[in-house]
């Protein structure tokens, strides 16, 4: 898929077509980056307390990481589309 095509899908539809991709491909690589860029994206949202609290205590990266939360989707709208444009076979 396109950039384009990419951008016009929901940010539960990219993370969900991201994580199938990466766990059939055991793609450890996407998951690591991910759980590095979770505090950011949290202050990207706004919320500067849990970013804080997250690089003090990574397991609770790992839960924000699986979960489903809709503003963080949203702020990691960018990495799915990059990763999914990366991977057209997703």
């Amino acid at each position: 898929m396109t950039y384009e095509e990419l951008d016009k899908l929901s940010s539960k539809e990219l993370h969900d077509r991201a994580f199938r991709h990466a766990e059939r491909h055991l793609n450890l690589k996407f998951f690591w980056d991910l759980l590095e860029l979770i505090p950011a994206a949290k202050a990207a949202e706004g919320d500067l307390k849990a970013s804080e609290g997250e690089t003090i205590h990574p397991t609770q990266q790992v839960v924000d990481a699986v979960a489903e939360d809709p503003a963080l989707m949203d702020a990691l709208r960018p990495v799915y589309i990059d990763y999914l444009a990366k991977h057209p076979d997703a």
